[in-house]
């Protein structure tokens, strides 16, 4: 079975919409599919409905990633196999949207301060009325032309450090992980390898994620080397924690594909490899 067990639509920072991003996941021959945008569920709907309506073969798990503070790190945890009806989940992610808008708010005025007016309106059209990123500022100071690309936008005024940065008041790694466990699912640490630390921080990392509750970590990344494969595979046997993998799919680009090359050694344990609902799809396709 091919597994994505990270990936976006519109619904936050991702370009396709979820009936497009579940389309797409059928053509790249995906058997399960995670959406875990950030800090909202409401593209879980949307998505089941256009499954049933183009009736995919392709079992879609309930996620989110939520955006945690670290160490002045934001830190990502996705939240696999989730209730994505959980009132008090829903009442939480729905704090958090507001933590993001304030940021937005912020990021705009520094914007503004350094010469670019008036522009949380037109990132605010850019998103659509969904939750506002710094992908979408990003995407704001491409289409104006004050950058080449998106990688230029957060190096010059989004990133640590840069111009227009604000740093996130998000919760901790443990209020994240508990609010993922009592919504029924399991906590994964995102891409510890791409949150521009040493390897000394990302082997604390891990080993805090892990005293918190922490259930698995990503192992498998999209432009990743096997020496990185390796290394996250150990990281994660060493502390005892399962395995993920995820495209963390936002667009459709040369870089980044859905499935693609995310494969785990046997010397990892899947984070899915207790997941009961997984059997009939197991057998379904060991028939074809």
């Amino acid at each position: 079975m091919r597994f994505d067990l990270h990936s976006h639509t519109n619904c936050s920072d991702g370009e396709l919409s979820p009936e497009e991003l579940v389309l797409r996941a059928e053509n790249k021959a995906i058997d399960v599919l995670a959406i875990t945008d950030h800090d909202t569920v409401s593209a879980i709907t949307p998505a089941k409905a256009a499954i049933k309506k183009h009736k995919l073969n392709l079992t879609l798990i309930e996620g989110v990633e939520i955006s945690t503070s670290w160490h002045g790190f934001e830190i990502h945890i996705v939240g696999l196999n989730i209730d994505s009806n959980n009132s008090l989940l829903q009442q939480r992610l729905t704090q958090q949207i507001a933590t993001r808008n304030l940021r937005a708010e912020k990021i705009a005025g520094k914007l503004a301060a350094i010469g670019f007016e008036n522009c949380f309106d037109e990132v605010k059209k850019i998103a659509q009325g969904q939750s506002i990123s710094r992908v979408h500022f990003a995407k704001y100071l491409l289409r104006a032309g004050h950058v080449s690309h998106i990688q230029q936008a957060f190096d010059k005024y989004l990133a640590r450090r840069a111009k227009a940065y604000v740093a996130p008041m998000w919760i901790s790694i443990e209020e994240a992980i508990n609010w993922i466990h009592q919504a029924g699912g399991e906590a994964v640490l995102a891409h510890p390898t791409r949150y521009d630390m040493t390897n000394k921080w990302v082997k604390k990392l891990i080993e805090e994620f892990k005293l918190a509750g922490g259930d698995a970590i990503e192992a498998a990344l999209p432009r990743q080397n096997k020496n990185e494969l390796i290394q996250l595979v150990n990281y994660a046997n060493q502390a005892q924690l399962k395995v993920s993998q995820g495209s963390d799919f936002h667009r459709v680009s040369p870089y980044t594909e859905l499935g693609k090359t995310l494969d785990l050694p046997e010397t990892c344990e899947p984070v899915w490899r207790n997941w009961t609902h997984l059997e009939q799809v197991s057998a379904t396709i060991n028939m074809e």
